[in-house]
């Protein structure tokens, strides 16, 4: 799975709040190809068949959806996943249960997906026996599904103490309980130093592989923008403080992208690029090229303009007059990256509150 200069690397669509459209996924499979990117996992929080309805099957016309998207990717060359959030099962996890999770892997299995990531993230961690329970589950997965690949996102999933502040007290000897009780071949997902991460030291990754027993597979917080602060934000500016020599030390590397998905390409664009050209790699020349992709001079040159507006002064900070101008600004391109601004501007990404962490 691993290519030369790059590690196993793609997108998670892992965000609460607005999801992005099945039109929408289909078309990412094309920008992923040609840009260096190995999968697309499907876990927008806001699919209650995943999460608060994951004992419930897809009606008909979604499952049909996914089944093209997944045909599509995989005709591409690029592996399909899908993220199960079994919301707090791990509080009763009794026969019934097993038997719910055991069709649900059944109905993964028929979508014939590369790989399944089981999320324990976003619940209330401080139960007895949390890790346990939580290998458990994920062996009961593993044992069961046809997917090459198992990853596991703990409820813990950084020393950030933001995640004991929501979640309650994480549990004593969690990570080591982890590490004992999953065998090596399931990965574990991990954000880094924060939730929200700026950079991911050596020294922090290799710590975090001692503890879990294995190389961590990062899920990368950027350039998602569903918190109630980075919702205030469109963020454009090219992935930075991602070491080459991450190549060796990580099982893979996912990126969370924002709601607004024709923007997030911009800064998806560069992270290949910070792998494959290590210490020459250039943030202004990244910056530049990522804007290309909008297909048009006036409207790249335009989102370079305001890129300090958008990524860094943020919405509540922009005043009504400032506001209209930029909504006439924007109006004067066909483009669904403008369109996104747009609605951005005019409010049409509100903050989801069921995202408890920033």
């Amino acid at each position: 799975m691993r290519r030369m200069n790059s590690p196993y690397l793609g997108i998670i669509e892992g965000f609460f709040g607005r999801a992005w459209s099945f039109a929408t996924r289909f078309d990412y499979a094309e920008f992923l190809k040609d840009n260096g990117y190995h999968f697309y996992i499907y876990a927008p929080k806001n699919d209650p068949w995943l999460r608060k309805k994951w004992e419930e099957d897809w009606p008909a016309e979604i499952f049909i959806q996914l089944q093209r998207l997944i045909n599509h990717y995989q005709n591409l060359g690029l592996d399909f996943g899908i993220g199960l959030s079994p919301f707090e099962m791990y509080n009763n996890y009794d026969r019934s249960a097993r038997k719910s999770l055991h069709e649900k892997i059944t109905l993964f299995n028929e979508l014939g997906i590369n790989l399944l990531c089981v999320l324990f993230d976003d619940m209330h961690g401080d139960v007895p026996d949390l890790a346990q329970k939580q290998a458990e589950i994920t062996l009961d997965v593993l044992n069961k599904t046809t997917a090459d690949k198992v990853i596991m996102c703990p409820t813990y999933y950084s020393f950030d103490p933001v995640l004991e502040k929501v979640f309650g007290t994480r549990p004593k000897g969690y990570f080591q309980d982890l590490a004992k009780g999953l065998p090596p071949q399931i990965d574990i997902f991990w954000t880094g130093p924060k939730v929200c991460s700026q950079e991911f030291p050596e020294s922090h990754v290799q710590e975090v592989s001692e503890l879990l027993g294995r190389k961590p597979f990062l899920w990368d917080n950027y350039p998602v923008n569903d918190g109630r602060v980075t919702s205030q934000f469109i963020l454009l500016k090219p992935f930075e403080n991602r070491p080459g020599s991450l190549v060796e030390l990580t099982a893979g590397h996912a990126a969370n992208p924002m709601n607004q998905a024709w923007l997030s390409r911009i800064p998806l664009y560069s992270l290949p690029r910070s792998y494959a050209e290590k210490e020459h790699y250039d943030l202004q020349k990244t910056r530049q090229e990522a804007v290309q992709q909008v297909g048009e001079k006036r409207l790249a040159q335009q989102l370079l303009n305001d890129i300090d507006i958008l990524h860094t002064q943020g919405l509540d900070h922009i005043n009504p007059a400032q506001k209209k101008a930029l909504i006439m600004q924007y109006s004067c391109y066909t483009s669904p990256y403008a369109q996104e601004i747009i609605d951005w501007l005019n409010g049409e990404y509100a903050f989801d509150p069921a995202c408890l962490t920033d």
